[in-house]
């Protein structure tokens, strides 16, 4: 497995490549500056089989229709986002640039909970962590999470936009609690982390015991 990261757009998004032995490539969160990220595909000679979706915000999604009539590819995401890139309205609800262009994009394949997308050696197992927006997923490949804006480096998503529940979200934090320590995250924004430093440092992380012994 080879890991391919691009930062794109006015919000510093995350974008990611992920390549198997034999060069076929899943990417994910191809949010903007489609050109970019055809670079790293065309300079490693990359076969795209997916886009993998964490959600459905803009800044997530702006380069998925220029890269799949580039490269082809099926759009996934989960099926509780689904209304969301079919209706921009949502998409830009809240404190989002007015301005940006309003795009819609189709999904091949819609995921719940638990399911997978298989490529060569990889497997991407699909975890539903709402709260960020209703259909917010997180993806294991490996020793590796792709949190999207579910988690991040000491911190965690907005919950003040059109889908948003801190509630909720808190929730989802838990199913990613009881995961491996030692899975690499690789988050929607910002830095890498591990799963480990942000169960051990990141605030919403923490049980109220562990966060009244450190702050």
């Amino acid at each position: 497995m080879n890991i391919y990261g691009a930062v794109v757009g006015e919000f510093q998004t995350n974008c990611y490549v992920v390549a198997s032995q034999e060069k076929n490539a899943v990417v994910i969160d191809a949010g903007n500056e489609a050109e970019k990220i055809a670079s790293i595909i065309e300079e490693h000679g990359l076969n795209v089989k997916y886009f993998l979706l964490t959600h459905a915000h803009f800044d997530h999604i702006m380069a998925v229709n220029e890269l799949k009539a580039r490269f082809g590819g099926q759009v996934v995401i989960c099926k509780d986002d689904n209304f969301m890139i079919k209706e921009p309205k949502s998409i830009y609800t809240g404190n989002y640039m007015p301005v940006t262009p309003k795009i819609t994009v189709n999904a091949d394949i819609l995921l719940s909970d638990g399911d997978t997308i298989t490529v060569d050696e990889l497997t991407f197992k699909a975890i539903h962590t709402p709260g960020h927006t209703p259909g917010s997923m997180c993806f294991v490949c490996g020793d590796n999470i792709f949190t999207g804006d579910t988690l991040f480096a000491g911190s965690i998503g907005r919950t003040d936009l059109f889908g948003g529940d801190y509630k909720v979200l808190h929730n989802s934090l838990e199913k990613l609690k009881v995961l491996d320590d030692n899975l690499r995250v690789f988050p929607g924004h910002g830095e890498m982390s591990t799963l480990k430093t942000e169960k051990a440092e990141n605030p919403f992380m923490l049980s109220e015991e562990d966060y009244d012994s450190i702050y």
